[in-house]
């Protein structure tokens, strides 16, 4: 074998070892198919599979077609992904919006280019949420800066972060999610944007896990806050819009810098119209779905009571997001496989996704899910 492969296969053998092996899950069955009791997912609101969604990327692929063949600076920029771009925008109170490919794109790119020295004129000061999504950590290495993280969700650390820096002339950026994605926690937005202005600081918050889920009409929470031109707010329609994607919220200015320094959006061909409709159309039914958002949340709160019971730790959760943690890679996968033997599917997140000793099952409620799924699953953890 050659010497490089060899590495390679040294490595996957050190992970394998450690625990830490990824592997790809068996498939989806196909719809109408029967299938396992699934936590594994991030479709919150139960939209993926839903007819309007389907109608929608149909009638969107038949007027545009299945790709959009350019960048949107190229071929790729229709009159819907305008559309979209203006419905996120006044339903988030915003000047403007931008929409990605991928959430993943999106935090990458453009924190990468609203970070960017030569743009700023010097390197800025970073404060970071210390469990800040992967994406939001390479957007930051992309452009070579460096973070200064704060405790998690403790905004008295990051204030006190600020004032040391207070009479620094660099310009300050702060990073957060609103809700967490492996925790299931939630940010005080209002607070950090707060913060952000006392300090004179570009807020960008990541509201990936919480866009469907909350706020007034299901935007977010940041929906409940009135938005400084200074405050950007990312989410996604790869979780509770049951699509693809992710976008930008923000004010006009940042909207136009980023179409021309975000080499994530500059480089990649356009989201497809196809996505694009049915993405449109789930940020369309949001607002009347505020039923099954009160019931998520609810039979995640039992589900949480359960656990306890159970002896079982869910971690600061407060949302939809479950975790159960079980401290080590071994024990989680091992639950892992047990409750799959039972028909329950869960996702085993385990270091560098999350901290050394809290390794978990994750468990991602959505609005399909009844009290007897939440029920089955207690049974079923309680066994083991």
């Amino acid at each position: 074998m050659n010497d490089i492969l060899q590495r390679y296969a040294a490595a996957l053998e050190s992970l394998a070892g450690k625990g830490l092996l990824r592997s790809l899950p068996a498939p989806a069955p196909e719809a109408g198919r029967a299938a396992p009791l699934d936590f594994s997912g991030n479709d919150y609101m139960g939209l993926a599979k839903r007819p309007e969604l389907v109608d929608a990327a149909l009638q969107a692929g038949r007027a545009y077609g299945a790709g959009s063949t350019g960048s949107r600076l190229l071929s790729g920029n229709t009159p819907l992904h305008q559309a979209f771009e203006a419905r996120i925008a006044a339903d988030k109170g915003t000047e403007a919006a931008l929409i990605f490919s991928s959430g993943y794109q999106t935090n990458a790119a453009c924190i990468a280019a609203l970070l960017d020295k030569m743009a700023l004129g010097s390197e800025p000061l970073v404060f970071a949420d210390k469990l800040n999504h992967s994406s939001m950590h390479l957007g930051c290495a992309l452009a070579g800066a460096k973070q200064t993280r704060f405790r998690h969700l403790d905004l008295n650390h990051l204030q006190a972060l600020l004032e040391k820096h207070a009479n620094e002339p660099r310009p300050k950026v702060i990073l957060s999610e609103s809700v967490f994605g492996m925790d299931g926690d939630r940010a005080d937005v209002a607070a950090l944007q707060t913060l952000a202005r006392r300090f004179g600081a570009l807020l960008y918050i990541d509201e990936a896990h919480a866009t469907g889920v909350f706020g007034p009409r299901g935007y977010g929470l940041c929906e409940a806050i009135d938005l400084d031109p200074a405050t950007v707010v990312m989410g996604t329609m790869s979780k509770a819009l049951g699509a693809s994607g992710g976008y930008v919220a923000c004010s006009r200015l940042v909207r136009d810098y980023l179409i021309n320094k975000a080499g994530g959006f500059i480089f990649s061909t356009a989201p497809s119209p196809l996505v694009v409709g049915a993405g449109l159309r789930a940020w369309e039914l949001l607002p009347g779905l505020d039923a099954e958002r009160k019931g998520l949340l609810a039979r995640a709160e039992a589900l949480r009571q359960g656990l306890l019971k159970l002896g079982l730790d869910p971690g600061s959760s407060s949302s939809h997001i479950v975790p159960v943690i079980l401290v080590t890679p071994e024990r989680t996968v091992a639950t892992k496989e047990r409750l799959a033997a039972q028909g329950i599917i869960v996702s085993a997140v385990r270091p560098p996704t999350v901290p050394q000793g809290a390794s978990r099952l994750r468990l991602g409620l959505s609005a399909t899910h009844t009290d007897a799924d939440i029920a089955r699953l207690l049974e079923a953890l309680g066994s083991l």
